[in-house]
C-alpha cells in the first residue's frame, strides 16, 4: 500500500466526490478511480458506497480514513526528522499566485534568520487550488487565502483584507467611490473550473450563482475584465491593476482572509506558522 494511494483515498473520503477529489489532487478522474478500485481489491473490501446520488464511506472506509490520516502524518514527520538528521532539511511552501504582497519579503527574511540552513522551496499555485497543493501532498505549508474546505487542515488567519471590484476604466461603475454587491448583480463574473473548492468559488462569486468566463490565474481574470468587461474581484491590498483598470471597494463584501495552512505539524512548519503570525500586520 503506497502513501500516494492513501493520499488519494483521503481526498475522496473528505470530498465524497471523485471529480472534486481529482481536481484537488490535480489529476484526472479515471486514474484516481482506478487507484481506489485497486486499493479496495488489495484490502478485499469496498471502501465507498457508490450510487447515482453520490459517494459515502463504508464502515471499512471510515476505519481506514482515521488510520490513513495518522499514517500520512507519521510519514511526514519521519521525512522531516530524517532530512534534519542528514543536514538537508527542506520546507516546501505553497503560495497563491494572486499578489506581490510586500509582507512575503518580510516573512522570508524572518524565517531565514531563524533557519539559515533550511532549503525553502516555493510552489506557486493558480486560483483553482486555494490550498496550493497542500491536500495533494505537494507542499508542507501554504500561505494562501480563504475560505476553503478546512477538513483535516490547521488554518490560522494572519490578516483580513477588504475586497473591491476590478472594472475597466470606461465602465459606467468605474466613477463610483464605493459599490454594493447589488450594483454588480446583472454583470458577468469570472468562474473557476468544475471541481474547484465550492467554498472558494462561492466566496469569489459573492455568495450567489453567477455566469461568466472560466479563469485559472490572476492575469486571466484581469484580461477578461479588459477584453470582455467581466467583473473581477481583488483584495484592496493588491497593487494597482494598471491605467486601463480600476478597483472600487465593495462595502458589503466580506473581507478576504490571508491564512497560513498545514496538515501535519513538524518543528519547521510550526516555526513557519509562528513566524508568519509575528510578521504579518493585523
Amino acid at each position: 500500500m503506497e502513501l500516494r494511494t492513501l493520499r488519494y483515498f483521503v481526498a475522496v473520503a473528505e470530498e465524497l466526490h471523485f471529480g472534486r477529489a481529482a481536481a484537488r489532487l490535480h489529476m484526472s478522474q479515471p486514474p484516481l478511480s482506478r487507484a481506489i478500485r485497486q486499493l479496495e481489491a488489495d484490502l478485499g473490501t469496498p471502501l465507498f458506497h457508490r450510487s447515482p446520488s453520490g459517494v459515502s464511506l463504508t464502515p471499512a472506509g471510515s476505519s481506514l480514513l482515521s488510520e490513513a490520516r495518522m499514517l500520512l502524518q507519521q510519514a511526514e514527520q519521519l521525512r522531516a526528522r530524517v532530512a534534519a538528521a542528514a543536514g538537508a532539511a527542506t520546507l516546501t511552501v505553497g503560495i497563491l499566485g494572486d499578489s506581490t504582497d510586500p509582507d512575503v519579503s518580510r516573512l522570508a527574511a524572518a524565517y531565514r534568520r531563524r533557519h539559515p540552513n533550511v532549503d525553502v522551496r516555493i510552489r506557486e499555485a493558480d486560483l483553482t487550488d486555494p490550498t496550493c497543493g497542500l491536500r495533494a501532498g505537494l507542499v508542507d505549508v501554504a500561505l494562501t487565502r480563504g475560505p476553503f474546505d478546512e477538513a483535516g487542515l490547521r488554518v490560522q488567519v494572519l490578516r483580513s483584507d477588504p475586497v473591491g471590484a476590478v472594472l475597466r476604466a470606461d465602465d459606467p461603475l468605474a466613477g463610483h467611490d464605493r459599490l454594493k454587491l447589488a450594483d454588480l448583480a446583472d454583470r458577468r463574473w469570472f468562474q473557476f473550473p468544475a471541481g474547484t473548492d465550492p467554498h472558494w468559488q462561492s466566496y469569489w462569486n459573492g455568495g450567489e450563482p453567477r455566469q461568466g468566463p472560466i479563469v485559472r490565474a490572476v492575469q486571466e481574470c484581469l484580461q477578461s475584465v479588459l477584453w470582455n468587461g467581466t467583473v473581477g474581484l481583488a483584495p484592496l491590498t493588491h497593487h494597482n491593476p494598471g491605467k486601463e483598470l480600476v478597483t472600487i471597494p465593495i462595502d458589503d463584501f466580506p473581507p478576504s482572509p490571508l491564512v497560513v495552512a498545514w496538515s501535519v505539524t513538524t518543528p519547521l512548519i510550526q516555526s513557519f506558522a509562528q513566524t508568519a503570525r509575528s510578521t504579518y500586520r493585523p
